[in-house]
């Protein structure tokens, strides 16, 4: 038992670990309660177009010559999220129609700004698969703040927030503002896709905001564990992934994608009867 005390404790001797493990123990409840209303809402591809509506203002930061080019990239992302909101709502289109065109609209437009007037794309490579262990503190203490503000949003607004997702023309019967509760749900994505792109990668981040939801379901008889059992697969998922990377050197957001894959997949086998 000291002996694998010790295996667990020794990565965290390095600053950058415990820098991670404080940077994954606050991503993963944000994703785990983010990845229940992203799976209810049938809007699993989401999260893949706001990150490619980040990297387009990443893209734009840096041929403007900002110092810190992820502010646009979280604002455009935001009005990317807005409008996005605005055209489902207003519009017959099915959610994913809805995500592919602005998908495939944002990633040309980022292309087109970061190959423009012969610029190398190799610059942003670094995007695709994130690195966790560079995170900075200043970084987390933004993420703890947007982790308080989700879960204020979550306990001020759980039952419109889940009605709107279910059932939009009833909760819109019920008096419930279903475009803004949907504009404030589809912002806090954005914001949480931009922040933490750079860490986890835009290959796998949508996959964390639908994995722990997907496995969730597979177990919970009711919404609060539900909610209970996607938060957990997030964070020990996040976890294992930090710990796997470590002592294999590979990615960090590809652990921890596969560990999530794996509890999905057990969970599937004993699923509940009907689930």
């Amino acid at each position: 038992m000291e002996l694998l005390f010790a295996a667990l404790l020794e990565p965290f001797q390095w600053q950058f670990m415990r820098a991670a493990l404080l940077a994954v123990l606050v991503i993963s409840p944000l994703f785990g309660l983010l990845s229940t209303m992203v799976v209810t809402s049938r809007m699993s591809f989401f999260s893949d177009a706001l990150g490619h509506s980040a990297f387009t203002g990443i893209a734009i930061g840096t041929l403007c010559g900002l110092a810190r080019p992820m502010w646009m990239a979280a604002v455009l992302a935001a009005a990317f999220a807005l409008l996005f909101t605005y055209v489902r709502r207003r519009s017959n289109m099915a959610s994913d129609t809805v995500i592919g065109v602005f998908s495939s609209t944002a990633v040309a437009l980022g292309i087109f700004i970061a190959t423009f007037g012969g610029g190398s794309f190799t610059q942003y490579n670094s995007l695709l698969i994130g690195d966790i262990l560079s995170v900075a503190p200043g970084e987390i203490a933004l993420l703890a703040l947007i982790l308080l503000g989700v879960v204020l949003l979550w306990l001020g607004s759980f039952n419109p927030l889940m009605l709107s997702a279910i059932h939009p023309a009833l909760a819109d019967s019920r008096g419930i503002r279903v475009f803004w509760r949907e504009a404030a749900f589809s912002v806090a994505v954005a914001v949480v896709v931009t922040v933490s792109m750079t860490w986890v990668g835009l290959l796998v981040i949508n996959s964390l905001l639908v994995l722990p939801a997907a496995a969730g379901r597979n177990v919970a008889k009711n919404m609060r564990q539900y909610h209970l059992a996607s938060v957990l697969a997030a964070l020990l998922a996040g976890l294992g992934g930090l710990m796997a990377s470590y002592h294999l050197g590979a990615s960090a957001g590809a652990a921890i994608t596969l560990c999530l894959a794996a509890w999905f997949a057990v969970s599937f086998l004993f699923r509940r009867r009907g689930a």
